[in-house]
């Protein structure tokens, strides 16, 4: 019994996954999940890729509530899904994109360029609506 539990400890581990590539058609067209890490003053001035999903982790400030951002985005994303997230250019995506996957198992993509690539390669973009 306990090299059963063993191996799925291991399975679990050996299923993360974290990957960086730029969105492109392709990507988009597969529905996956993106998740927009970005402020809500940066969803207002820019929109948002159709049909993500923003959960702000940094403030204007560089805080973050990790706990509060992995509550959020846990009721969003199923146990083992791949989704992606996005921020302006990628950099605050790849700094969380490598701890989601690499230290706590999430099978993530970091979007490469952010949200400044998906505009340049017309990847389609909402108007940001608050939510009540």
């Amino acid at each position: 019994m306990k090299w059963f539990l063993s191996l799925l400890l291991l399975a679990n581990v050996t299923m993360a996954d974290y990957t960086a590539k730029p969105l492109d058609k392709k990507l988009f067209d597969s529905k996956i999940k993106i998740i927009d890490i970005r402020t809500p003053g940066e969803w207002r001035n820019t929109g948002l890729v159709k049909g993500s999903i923003p959960i702000k982790f940094f403030d204007e400030r560089g805080n973050y509530d990790l706990e509060a951002f992995l509550n959020r985005l846990n009721k969003n994303i199923k146990e083992g899904e791949r989704f992606a997230i996005i921020c302006a250019t990628g950099n605050r995506t790849k700094i969380l994109g490598t701890h989601l996957g690499q230290k706590m198992g999430y099978n993530v993509i970091n979007l490469q360029g952010g949200i400044q690539w998906a505009i340049a390669k017309k990847i389609p973009i909402e108007p940001y609506t608050p939510k009540s």
